[in-house]
């Protein structure tokens, strides 16, 4: 009697187009996932989500910057893995091969973010996957010396800008998501430096703002903020001239009238015609439309992801045939820069205890860890690139790939905070706005922090526009389901 052989069956409906890899080829980044091996996996440089099979194994591997999902389907004739970025598209296959039967949204798997996640489909029953993390930064190897911190890491996030402007056409125009915080703030004068530095036109660049209603305190920050941008030192190329101009006066005994006498310092850069509000009615900010787009269902999550989809939709109106986006994502996570008061769950000891809490939560071997979303930004990034992904456009969240996470989680927090609330929520200004300042020469203004659901929109605009309860955010999760 011969044994029955199970046929395994993998359904990939993955857009490879989706990945933004910044060192090699898209064939080259799935050879090293398929080796299964964490440090080739961790050379590839980009956001990504990959898969490869070999036999029964399958290996997949994701970045924070784009989601991956799973779901493990049983036939009679052996297992059948699908994998999708969204819920939504697992449930339409499996309604295509009569498995509906079988999906309920809970039953997804998320690949955790930095993970290679190694499955074998041999049949019933199928053994739980394997998790093999690929980025495991080295904590507290910097220096506690905020300039050098904040060069590292700036320079860090202006190599991979670099890396994505090699990869798109010159000519084609970037948008950046921009509220003229420190995140999108930095984002947007690293790139706007890096174009003048490659002999690119500025002019592509638009900083694009978001107003609920013509309210909230956003529009005006942004423009504050550019229009408070100064530079911050002589230019290199100026040096030797003024050196020499200074030697002149001393000899002569009279001041020279030539501009690279004066510190351009005083000079503002005049950046405000960058700047692009996008105005939009309350009724084109829906949380009931957001819950559907990210598919999750927690309340920050969701009112962010309300207000960059009607971003996204109020450019896409305007712009119907501009393709990137540009965000300052990950920010946030990188510098710990959340209210830990904020989360019963949480004290600064966990929050600078844990490897990378903000961008993976407990972690894959921890009780509160979810299958079906993950943790931290590896789950709540869906709030920037799934808006993005519905209007068409393609997101680039430079704050969020592995390198400049890797910097990030360098810097020793500990001693220079003192376990201080206060000095951890004041570091990320100090540390970014050094590190504008020595990578591309400006200064930059640093405003208080603000959600980006917050500035959009007035207080009065924000309470009538969301629920309080995070219960009504369940319910109509659940309905879309139903």
């Amino acid at each position: 009697m011969h044994a029955l052989v199970p046929v395994e069956r993998l359904v990939n409906l993955l857009d490879p187009a989706a990945n933004l890899i910044l060192n090699m080829s898209v064939d080259d980044a799935v050879a090293r996932v398929g080796t299964g091996d964490p440090a080739a996996v961790r050379e590839i440089d980009g956001q990504f989500a990959l898969l490869h099979k070999q036999g029964t194994t399958i290996r997949m591997a994701r970045s924070i910057g784009r989601p991956m999902r799973y779901f493990l389907a049983k036939r009679a004739e052996g297992p059948c893995l699908v994998v999708a970025e969204r819920i939504d598209e697992i449930r339409e296959f499996l309604e295509s091969e009569g498995l509906a039967g079988q999906f309920h949204p809970s039953y997804t798997r998320m690949v955790p973010a930095h993970h290679i996640v190694e499955l074998q489909l041999i049949g019933c029953p199928d053994p739980n996957p394997v998790n093999t993390r690929f980025l495991n930064p080295q904590r507290n190897r910097l220096p506690a010396d905020l300039d050098v911190i904040g060069e590292r890491y700036i320079g860090t996030l202006a190599d991979e800008c670099n890396r994505w402007l090699d990869r798109i056409d010159p000519r084609e125009p970037i948008g950046v998501l921009f509220s003229g915080g420190i995140d999108s703030g930095s984002v947007f004068l690293v790139l706007y430096h890096l174009l003048l530095q490659r002999g690119e036109s500025p002019s592509r660049l638009k900083a694009f703002t978001l107003s609920v209603a013509g309210r909230g305190e956003d529009v005006e920050q942004a423009a504050e903020f550019l229009r408070s941008v100064r530079r911050s030192r002589i230019r290199e190329n100026s040096a030797v001239q003024i050196r020499e101009n200074f030697a002149a006066q001393e000899r002569h005994g009279r001041i020279l009238t030539n501009s690279a006498t004066t510190p351009e310092s005083l000079q503002p850069l005049g950046l405000g015609l960058f700047l692009e509000p996008i105005e939009v009615p309350p009724a084109a900010v829906d949380y009931r439309e957001a819950i559907r787009t990210i598919e999750d269902y927690k309340p920050l999550d969701v009112q962010s992801a309300c207000m960059a989809g009607a971003l996204c939709r109020g450019i896409r109106e305007r712009y119907p045939d501009w393709r990137y986006l540009v965000d300052g994502d990950g920010g946030d996570e990188n510098l710990k820069d959340y209210p830990i008061e904020d989360n019963p769950e949480l004290t600064i000891r966990s929050v600078l205890s844990n490897l990378m809490l903000y961008q993976e939560g407990w972690g894959v071997d921890a009780v509160k860890h979810s299958l079906t979303y993950s943790g931290g930004q590896s789950r709540g990034h869906v709030r920037t690139w799934a808006p993005a992904r519905r209007w068409a456009f393609t997101g680039f969240s430079p704050y969020a790939l592995p390198n400049v996470i890797d910097v990030a989680e360098g810097i020793p927090f500990i001693e220079l905070t003192d376990w201080s609330h206060d000095r951890l929520y004041g570091l990320k200004g100090d540390v970014v706005r050094r590190g504008v300042k020595a990578v591309t020469g400006f200064e930059m203004p640093v405003f208080e922090k603000r959600r980006f659901q917050r500035g959009a929109v007035d207080r009065d605009g924000f309470e009538s526009l969301f629920p309080s309860e995070e219960s009504a955010y369940r319910r109509e999760f659940a309905t879309a389901y139903d």
